[in-house]
């Protein structure tokens, strides 16, 4: 008797450990993390290094990275076998009529529940692993759309800085003249409340860059920026988009729609192969007390073998397989809404490029030469007391305004290229911000 019982307790104490060292050895190891503040410069910051500190700590990057692990976790636990069940039962406590029954039990999966488990597991592995790419393709996008924002920002504080330059040396003139009684005082009035409008457009550019570096820096986790000033060229403008139409097949949003489909399709291929019922399969010894006649002491030792199948009666999975079906149906529906509002948005996208490059190329070429002569001629005019002080004001605020605008295309410009990498996927990031446009 007991050389049939010991090898089945065994096999019931080994098959667990066995399995859970088995997933123990699967668990990644956690990754650790430094200090974005120690590695930020503290001085200027160009493009590729802020884009290697947002890959390195930004929070929703490895986010990402940790789903994309948890999936392959997910991918070995849908491919384990079910465990073994061992039972003991005993008849009759009197220890003469006693009958002991040590029995172990192993369910086996049939109608392919395994494989079409392990499918939907990869599908879902997929999915992740797509995501993790677009997040990387989405920070990418982010990174150099606010790197530029803070360039933009750095342009307009300059720009607001000579405007005050300039006010200031008007109203010195200004007051020049009304100390030597060529103007009215009016006119020294004037330019000082001009003054004080140019200052307070110099402290809101001021804040203005304040929050962009501080909307890069939190890309890498950092509240408080270290570096000094973003090193780049803002009048470089993107290039213009090629080849959408081939590249829209690859984008995130698409690619993570139709993994969806598949991972629904193998979802509903799983409740299918549940719809066949298991069996399982027995086999055990019983001990039954001795015959009478025979003295007590002695017994027989008897073997178990049985089969048991559930009976799909109540329960056929219908309700499940149903559900399945339709959410499988429900993720091609997304698809194709999917694919309809992507197009949409890159072609927003792309004009918005193609307008905001032809207005920061026009103002370049045309406009803003002919403000800075125009602002230059009033100011000499009105020293030497040819113009009046609202004939340089005006020149003045006119060079002004046209910079502005030069520097809103500009900022639109990189913008949209940024929503286009977003939309497109990385691959449309080296294109967009390659190489300045000509001019």
């Amino acid at each position: 008797m007991r050389t049939l019982f010991v090898p089945l307790a065994v096999m019931a104490l080994a098959v667990s450990p066995a399995f859970s060292q088995s997933t123990a050895g699967s668990n990644p190891s956690p990754l650790g993390h430094a200090a974005p503040g120690a590695t930020e410069p503290a001085g200027p910051l160009d493009l590729p290094s802020a884009l290697a500190l947002a890959r390195q700590f930004n929070p929703g990057l490895s986010s990402a990275a940790r789903e994309r692990e948890a999936t392959d976790a997910a991918v070995v636990q849908a491919g384990a076998w079910p465990n073994p069940v061992f039972g003991a039962q005993v008849e009759d406590l009197r220890r003469d009529n006693r009958t002991t029954t040590l029995q172990l039990s192993q369910p086996i999966e049939l109608g392919g529940k395994r494989a079409a488990r392990v499918t939907a597991a990869e599908r879902a592995r997929d999915q992740a692993e797509s995501a993790l790419l677009g997040r990387r393709s989405e920070l990418r996008a982010s990174t150099i759309t606010l790197f530029f924002e803070v360039l933009a920002a750095q342009e307009r504080l300059r720009l607001a800085q000579d405007s005050v330059g300039l006010a200031e040396v008007a109203t010195r003139a200004a007051v020049n003249r009304v100390a030597a009684g060529k103007v009215a005082p009016l006119e020294e009035s004037r330019a000082r409340v001009a003054e004080a409008g140019i200052r307070v457009e110099l402290l809101q550019a001021e804040g203005a860059l304040r929050s962009a570096r501080r909307q890069l820096a939190a890309l890498w986790g950092n509240a408080s920026p270290r570096f000094t000033h973003a090193d780049g060229a803002l009048d470089h403008l993107p290039a213009a988009v090629a080849d959408v139409q081939s590249r829209l097949s690859e984008a995130p949003v698409l690619r993570q729609a139709r993994l969806e489909v598949e991972r629904r399709q193998a979802l509903s291929e799983l409740e299918q192969a549940r719809r066949v019922p298991d069996i399982t399969v027995s086999l055990g010894a019983k001990r039954v007390p001795a015959d009478e006649g025979m003295g007590s002491g002695s017994g027989r030792n008897q073997v178990v073998v049985g089969v048991s199948v559930p009976l799909p009666i109540f329960d056929t999975n219908r309700g499940n397989v149903a559900e399945a079906l339709s959410r499988e149906e429900k993720a091609r529906d997304d698809l194709l809404a999917a694919e309809l509002q992507l197009r949409a948005d890159v072609a927003q996208a792309a004009e918005r490029l193609r307008s905001a490059r032809a207005t920061a190329q026009m103002l370049q070429r045309d406009a803003l030469p002919g403000a800075e002569a125009a602002r230059q001629a009033a100011a000499r005019g009105f020293e030497l007391g040819k113009f009046s002080f609202l004939d340089a004001l005006d020149a003045q605020r006119t060079l002004f305004q046209v910079r502005n605008q030069h520097l809103l295309a500009l900022a639109e410009a990189h913008r949209a290229a940024g929503e286009l990498d977003r939309l497109l996927g990385t691959g449309g990031g080296e294109t967009l911000h390659a190489a300045p446009a000509p001019r």
